[in-house]
């Protein structure tokens, strides 16, 4: 039988830091008018027989706030990589210069600068969820400690709390990296 090890609040503010991390990741592949090498990072091309992320077959660089340049490496996966940037849903039509791509960007409209939020709000949501989920498995140990005699009751209350508030704090960095993302993207 597997004995119940007291519950390290450690491990649950790792985990919520992670979901405040992933939250800024997502952010970073999100138009804001302005070019940077993390918008094609979510881009995954077709090469060499597999999928491979756009960062195993070329150099990202950024000459100046309205575009992006990506130089290939290899001259066989140009057009798989044109093909990738065109249709990873981004909205941006790459010129083609030999081995390397110019990839302008557009300003963006109202419309797509609201549609872009909305996106940030979900992804925000999301890693809202996971940290709700971490504080579930935190209270779900604690419980179990309990019931097995590893902690008692005094300790539960104090380490639930102690959740509650990594839980909150968690979730604020989420509401206050999102305000700045939707600042960000609204911003003309």
């Amino acid at each position: 039988m597997a004995t119940t090890e007291k519950p390290v609040l450690a491990r649950y503010r790792d985990r919520m830091d992670k979901s405040v991390a992933a939250l800024k990741d997502e952010f970073h592949s999100l138009r804001t008018g302005r070019a940077t090498a993390g918008l094609l990072d979510q881009v995954m091309v077709d090469a060499y027989g597999s999928t491979v992320p756009i960062t195993q077959v070329a150099g990202i660089s950024v000459p100046d706030p309205r575009s992006i340049t990506v130089s290939v490496w290899d001259r066989g996966v140009v057009v798989s990589v044109e093909k990738a940037i065109r249709n990873a849903g981004l909205g941006l039509n790459p010129v083609v210069e030999g081995q390397n791509l110019r990839v302008p960007i557009p300003p963006l409209t109202e419309e797509r600068r609201r549609e872009l939020a909305k996106l940030a709000g979900k992804y925000a949501e999301q890693q809202r969820i996971a940290v709700r989920n971490v504080r579930r498995d935190a209270n779900d140990d604690l419980k179990k400690a309990e019931k097995d005699s590893v902690i008692n009751q005094d300790e539960h209350k104090r380490m639930s709390d102690e959740v509650q508030k990594l839980t909150d704090e968690a979730i604020k960095r989420i509401d206050e990296t999102l305000k700045t993302k939707e600042h960000e993207i609204m911003q003309v």
